[in-house]
C-alpha cells in the first residue's frame, strides 16, 4: 500500500505555474477553434445530413471560443479563505496605522444626541 505524501505547505502555486498553465488552456481552446474551422470547411465539402445544424455549431465554437479563452486566461485562481483573511487582517492594519498617524484633535466625531441636534437647529435658523 502506497503513503500519500505529507504536505508541508500550504502555499500557492508559483505565478510562473500559474501563467503557464493559462497559456496551456488558452492555445487548447484556441486550437479547438481551428478545429472547428477546419471541421466547416470540411462538411461543407462532404454535405452531410444535417449540414446547417454542424455548420452552427462550428460557427458558434469559432465565436465563442476566442472570447472564453481569452476570459480563462486572464483569470487568476480564486483566494483561499486564509488569502482572504491575511488581506482583511492587512487591510485593517492599513487603516488604523492611518488613524494613528492624525491627531486626536483632528478626528471628527459624531455624536447622536437629541439635545446637540435641536442646538444645532436654533441655530441654522
Amino acid at each position: 500500500m502506497k503513503k500519500q505524501p505529507v504536505l508541508i505547505t500550504d502555499a500557492a502555486r508559483s505565478p510562473d505555474e500559474q501563467f503557464r498553465s493559462r497559456q496551456i488552456r488558452y492555445v487548447t481552446m484556441m486550437s479547438v477553434r481551428a478545429a472547428c474551422l477546419i471541421a466547416g470547411a470540411v462538411l461543407i465539402s462532404a454535405r452531410p445530413p444535417w449540414l446547417g445544424f454542424w455548420l452552427i455549431l462550428c460557427a458558434a465554437g469559432m465565436v465563442f471560443l476566442p472570447w472564453a479563452a481569452v476570459l480563462i486566461a486572464n483569470d487568476r485562481p480564486a483566494k483561499s479563505k486564509a488569502e482572504r483573511a491575511a488581506s482583511a487582517a492587512a487591510e485593517r492594519e492599513r487603516h488604523q496605522a492611518a488613524l494613528a498617524e492624525q491627531p486626536a484633535e483632528e478626528i471628527e466625531y459624531l455624536t447622536i444626541d437629541g439635545e446637540h441636534w435641536a442646538e444645532r437647529e436654533q441655530q441654522q435658523r
